[in-house]
C-alpha cells in the first residue's frame, strides 16, 4: 500500500488522481484498510481493502458525498473485524439482502387478499373446467348488486388469505348454511379445492390454511345430503316421451330425448359439436370429466334426431339467443315437460340415472352401461381385462334404445343398411 495519512475533510477534498493514471487510492492512517479511490474524471469513493484467506479483498463503501468520514472509518473498522474472523463481508451482505427480500415478500404474502388469490386460481384452472364449473366459481364469489344476490363466498373476498383459517371458515359456513344451505355446500367444496391448490403453489404455500375446510365442520354445519332417487319408471316413459316430442323447439326436444337414451351428463351433451358426430360410422365422441374423451355408439333413433337438426354453427344443440351459441339451460323446459307428463321431481341428472336403471330390463352387462355413461371401471377385471370394441357397445346400446322406444310407444323403424329410397318418377 502507498503512504498512509490521517484523513480529514480538507484532505479528502484535496485528493486528486495523478495525471498519468486512471485512478489513485489514498490510504487512511487511522482506520486500517480504509482508502479513498479517486478516478481521472474526479469521482471519489471510500473503499476497504484487506486480505482474506490469503487473497486480496476490496469492497466499495460509498461516496464521500453520502458517507461522512467518521461513518466510513467506522464501516472500515467493522469490515476489518469481520475479515479478522474469516468472514467474507460480501457473502454476509448477500445473505442480508436475501433475507431482506424474503421478509419483504413474506410481508406481501401475508397482506395478500383472498380475492386476489381466488382470481389467480380461476385464471390458472379455467382451461381445465367446463363452462358450468367455471360459472359456479364466478357466481359464488361475485359481489351483490341491485340485480344479483351476492355469492356465498363474497364475505371472504376482502379478507387476507392468511386470515382464512378453520375458525373463520366455520363461522362463515354457519352463517351461509342458515340462509342458503345448498349454495353453502357448493361453496364449501369449491373453497376446499381452492385452499388445496394454494397449498401446492410456491407463492401461496404457507399462507393459506390447507386444513381450514375440515370435514367435521361440514358434517356439523351443513344439512345431511340425501341420495337422490329421481328416476323415470318404465310405465312413465310413454307420458314423458309424448310431452318431450310435443315441444315446439326441435333443439330442446332432441336434446332431452338424446340425454335420456345415451345417459350422458347434461353438460357433456350440451357441449357436443358436429365434428364429434360421425354419421358414416355411427359414433359420437363425448368430452367427459373422467378420461377426457370417450366414444359411444350413435344409435339409430338418436341418429335420426341429430340429423334433423339445423346446422347454424359448430354446436349440435345450437341456440340463436345464447351468447355462447349453444343450448344453456334446458331445465326450464324440462320442468314444464314433467308437469305436463305428471312426473314430479325429475331432474336432468335424473335422466342419466333413468338410463342406468332401465338398462337392467334388457339385462345389459353393467360394464357396458358404465362404459357408455363414462363411469370409471369399478373392478380389476373391468380396469385391466375388458376392452370392448364399439361394435359390441352398439349391439347392446341399440337393444337398450329399442326397448326404451317400445315402452314409450314411439314408433320408429330404423333404416336398413345398404338400402335406399328410390323415386318412381
Amino acid at each position: 500500500m502507498a503512504k498512509r495519512e490521517n484523513f480529514t475533510a480538507d484532505r479528502i477534498a484535496a485528493f486528486k488522481c495523478a495525471p498519468d493514471k486512471q485512478q489513485c487510492i489514498f490510504w487512511d492512517g487511522k482506520a486500517p484498510g480504509l482508502g479513498l479511490r479517486v478516478t481521472a474524471a474526479g469521482a471519489k469513493s471510500y473503499v476497504f481493502e484487506t486480505r482474506l484467506n490469503g487473497r486480496s479483498l476490496r469492497i466499495t463503501i460509498g461516496s464521500p458525498r453520502t458517507w461522512q468520514l467518521s461513518k466510513a472509518q467506522a464501516e472500515a473498522t467493522r469490515l476489518k473485524a469481520l475479515t479478522d474472523q474469516g468472514i467474507d463481508p460480501r457473502l454476509q451482505k448477500a445473505d442480508q439482502l436475501a433475507e431482506n427480500e424474503r421478509r419483504h415478500k413474506e410481508a406481501i404474502r401475508k397482506d395478500l387478499t383472498f380475492a386476489k388469490a381466488w382470481r389467480a386460481y380461476i385464471e390458472a384452472r379455467r382451461h381445465r373446467w367446463s363452462a358450468r364449473h367455471l360459472a359456479d366459481h364466478e357466481n359464488i364469489s361475485r359481489a351483490g348488486s341491485n340485480e344479483k344476490v351476492s355469492g356465498a363466498l363474497s364475505g371472504l373476498m376482502p379478507c387476507k388469505l392468511a386470515e382464512v383459517d378453520a375458525s373463520k371458515v366455520k363461522a362463515w359456513l354457519r352463517n351461509e348454511a342458515a340462509n342458503r344451505p345448498t349454495q353453502a355446500a357448493l361453496a364449501f367444496r369449491l373453497l376446499r379445492a381452492f385452499l388445496n391448490w394454494c397449498a401446492d403453489m410456491p407463492e401461496y404455500c404457507g399462507i393459506a390454511a390447507a386444513d381450514a375446510c375440515q370435514t367435521r365442520t361440514a358434517k356439523d354445519t351443513l344439512p345431511k345430503r340425501n341420495s337422490k332417487t329421481d328416476c323415470l319408471q318404465k310405465e312413465q316413459l310413454s307420458a314423458w316421451f309424448a310431452a318431450v316430442r310435443a315441444i315446439n323447439n326441435p333443439i330442446i326436444s332432441a336434446y332431452l330425448q338424446t340425454l335420456m337414451i345415451i345417459g350422458s351428463r347434461r353438460e357433456e351433451l350440451a357441449g357436443l359439436k358436429w365434428e364429434d358426430v360421425d354419421f358414416r360410422w355411427q359414433s359420437i365422441t363425448i368430452r367427459d370429466k373422467v378420461d377426457g374423451m370417450r366414444t359411444i355408439p350413435l344409435t339409430p333413433y338418436v341418429s335420426s334426431l341429430l340429423s334433423g337438426l339445423p346446422r347454424r354453427n359448430e354446436w349440435v344443440f345450437s341456440s340463436v339467443t345464447a351468447k355462447t351459441g349453444r343450448l344453456q339451460e334446458p331445465s326450464i323446459q324440462h320442468r314444464k315437460v314433467c308437469a305436463i307428463a305428471g312426473i314430479d321431481g325429475l331432474t336432468l341428472h335424473g335422466l342419466r340415472r333413468s338410463f342406468s336403471t332401465l338398462t337392467e330390463w334388457v339385462e345389459c352387462p353393467s360394464g357396458v352401461v358404465a362404459q357408455i355413461m363414462g363411469h370409471k371401471p369399478s373392478a380389476t377385471a373391468e380396469k385391466h381385462y375388458k376392452v370392448r370394441p364399439l361394435d359390441l357397445l352398439r349391439m347392446w346400446h341399440t337393444k337398450i334404445e329399442a326397448w326404451i322406444l317400445e315402452q314409450a310407444g314411439v314408433e320408429f323403424v330404423p333404416a336398413q343398411p345398404g338400402l335406399k329410397i328410390v323415386s318412381s318418377a
